[in-house]
């Protein structure tokens, strides 16, 4: 189960931390990602950290602006927004995939089975 929290009203240039915490004892062997979804559009890719390497993924609308970490002594994952933009605003969603031997495409929603459900940010101009 997932919970995803930290959402909420904001200025353009400001910054948030959205945080997702998930029940279980093998949160290290979950993949993490953030997926994002404005209103009349479809649900999108926003950051990634896989499970023991901590490699990190974003899409290119974030870069440079956001972080992805994980605490895994916590079972949370977190999502720092740096200079945060109207654009941003959406309903952000925590999801997580079981760790795989092979390739994983970390933007592909598809690719998780379990998803939290949501938080608003809100990006005033």
């Amino acid at each position: 189960q997932l919970q995803a929290s930290g959402g909420g009203l904001v200025q353009a240039g400001g910054s948030l931390r959205l945080s997702c915490a998930a029940s279980g004892r093998t949160f290290s062997e979950y993949a993490m990602g953030w997926f994002r979804q404005a209103p009349g559009k479809e649900r999108e890719f926003v950051a990634a950290i896989s499970w023991s390497t901590g490699n990190t993924y974003y899409a290119d609308s974030v870069k440079g602006r956001s972080a992805i970490s994980r605490a895994n002594a916590k079972n949370t994952v977190y999502l720092q927004m740096n200079n945060l933009k109207p654009e941003d605003t959406a309903v952000y969603y925590c999801a997580a995939k079981a760790r795989i031997s092979g390739s994983w495409y970390p933007s592909r929603s598809v690719e998780y089975a379990y998803w939290g459900q949501g938080t608003q940010v809100t990006v005033s101009s």
